[in-house]
């Protein structure tokens, strides 16, 4: 079974509440081989939410207790990050899930790449925290654009 963010399958859960569908990611949801998730919401924040970032590092650094994700307001939102990538761990857990698919940039979700901290639109190399993770446990966790690139390597 493929994890995939909730977004990408077309549900409007991102932060400014909307959606990144991929019709890719929808067909696998169609043919019973992906289900969604989406650790923002499982950490509690609702649909629209402030941006946020993470500041000092990334998910890595998060889980070590050496950064913090910070909303553009200065609003500290770790915990509930931390919270949702838990829950994410656990649903993956449960459903036995190959693959990851996660939204990339986002804090939660970046598998490669995530902005800066500045709130200025600007990425770095990282992690997001749920991405981390998740790698963290063994999942192998790729973005909605290395997706296809991945499945044709495993065929």
């Amino acid at each position: 079974m493929i994890l995939v963010s909730s977004c990408l399958a077309g549900l409007e859960v991102r932060y400014n509440g909307t959606h990144s569908l991929d019709g890719r990611i929808l067909r696998l949801l169609e043919e019973k081989k992906a289900i969604t998730v989406c650790p923002e919401l499982l950490g509690g924040f609702s649909t629209p939410r402030e941006p946020a970032e993470i500041i000092g590092g990334d998910g890595e650094d998060v889980l070590n207790g050496k950064a913090k994700i910070i909303e553009r307001s200065g609003r500290d939102v770790t915990d509930l990050y931390i919270k949702g990538a838990n829950l994410t761990l656990k649903k993956a857990q449960e459903v036995g899930a190959t693959l990851v698919v996660l939204k990339e940039d986002s804090p939660s979700c970046g598998s490669s790449t995530i902005y800066n901290g500045e709130f200025k639109g600007k990425k770095k190399v990282g992690n997001g925290v749920t991405a981390a993770l998740l790698k963290r446990h063994g999942f192998t966790v790729t973005s909605e654009g290395k997706l296809f690139e991945f499945l044709n390597e495993k065929e």
